[in-house]
């Protein structure tokens, strides 16, 4: 559950006097070609609302390749918002890597998240087979590698010289990471994440996104220990609109945090499916507005292939106008 961002100026948002806060989305490849339609539409709906990137998800091992080049090569050519690439290590060799990011760039995408990777299913933390990729910050420096060799500099031709150039960089990728303010389930302490996310700084990474929490503070108290570190690289809180109490129970199953008293308790003593969303949505509204109090520059939101949430969320938080789409 992760994806990048260029940083960019925001406009203002009609009506507000305060300048807009970007924001950004998450959605997965579907399982199946039926599903694509329903999926175009999310995405024609996320993009009108402007976001600042849209990513899309890659399974273990490369499993939805296929899938995801067809997602993020639709939002490339369909709409007029960056897509994002998530590429992972586990179960992929140096090889197989270096393949997957040549046809993402080939295909014209120059965003990319880079991630460790979730097991596949059924396969646990300690059983992880990695390959020749161990770390996300080895597919940082690899992304950045396979970019120099396609396209080593450019050429720009100087006037009133015939023949005569000026040589520059090549083109750049964007590459962003993931950050942990709870920490990651193999962490032993809690600076190893800081010191991850240092390494994958120096490796080139150009930004950050969470994984989600659910209390403001576990943001900025961790954006504050990484900045005291050294880490300067943007890092936009990632937040999910936890609509059921199956939901909260799967996501904890896989981060390993705290389960959250107050939301579960809310969750659980709601009525009815609409009543839960409402708990969810109101949840994550107000770590948007508390998070962007606290500084953060932008919101990442895992849509879940679902509009109507995310976008609530944004409204309720007063990020977005209500006529928005």
């Amino acid at each position: 559950m992760m994806s990048h961002e260029p940083r960019v100026d925001a406009p203002a948002v009609a009506g507000t006097a305060s300048p807009r806060v970007p924001f950004s989305f998450e959605i997965y490849p579907p399982r199946t070609p039926e599903q694509l339609p329903a999926l175009y539409e999310t995405i024609r709906v996320l993009a009108a609302a402007g976001p600042r990137f849209i990513s899309v998800t890659f399974g273990a091992g490369g499993s939805t390749t296929d899938r995801s080049l067809t997602v993020l090569t639709h939002i490339l050519r369909e709409t007029t918002v960056p897509p994002v690439a998530h590429v992972t290590c586990v179960g992929s060799s140096y090889a197989e890597a270096t393949t997957v990011i040549r046809d993402f760039l080939d295909a014209g995408i120059t965003r990319f998240l880079a991630l460790r990777g979730d097991p596949p299913a059924g396969v646990g933390e300690d059983d992880i087979v990695f390959g020749d990729l161990e770390s996300a910050a080895q597919l940082v420096q690899l992304i950045g590698r396979v970019q120099a060799e396609r396209s080593p500099y450019r050429e720009r031709e100087i006037p009133g010289l015939p023949g005569a150039v000026q040589v520059t960089d090549g083109d750049r990728v964007e590459i962003a990471v993931a950050a942990f303010p709870n920490g990651h389930p193999r962490s032993r302490h809690r600076y190893e994440d800081i010191d991850a996310l240092l390494a994958k700084q120096a490796a080139g990474a150009t930004s950050a996104l969470t994984q989600l929490f659910f209390h403001a503070d576990e943001y900025l108290d961790f954006v504050e220990r990484a900045r005291a570190a050294g880490v300067v690289i943007p890092i936009v809180p990632g937040i999910m609109p936890i609509t059921s109490p199956g939901r909260l129970r799967r996501v904890l199953e896989l981060t390993g945090d705290a389960r959250p008293d107050s939301l579960a308790a809310a969750l659980e003593s709601a009525p009815d499916a609409a009543a839960q969303r409402a708990v969810g949505l109101a949840h994550a509204a107000d770590l948007a507005r508390s998070v962007v109090a606290g500084g953060a520059d932008g919101i990442h939101l895992y849509a879940f292939n679902n509009h109507d949430t995310v976008l609530g969320v944004l409204r309720a938080a007063e990020l977005i106008p209500e006529a928005s789409p």
